[in-house]
């Protein structure tokens, strides 16, 4: 569990509470209790997002290959 900061301090010290977020979770509480958690966002990455490949073809030879492949049928 990361720190616990007061609101005053968190708002005294953001740049240094963000930069200690980037590797822990921070805690800011309030005077009426309330408790936030501050942390880095991880960027989510998706499994289908792969790099592509470099075929040395053009779109409009794709697009021919295609129409040849139909009309075979």
């Amino acid at each position: 569990m990361g720190a616990i900061y007061t609101y005053t301090e968190a708002r005294q010290n953001l740049a240094s509470l963000l930069d200690l977020a980037v590797r822990e979770e921070v805690r800011v509480k309030r005077k009426n209790g309330q408790t936030f958690i501050i942390k880095l966002e991880r960027e989510a990455i998706s499994p289908l997002d792969v790099a592509g490949v470099d075929l040395g073809i053009t779109t409009a030879e794709i697009v021919q290959f295609i129409r040849e492949s139909r009309r075979m049928r």
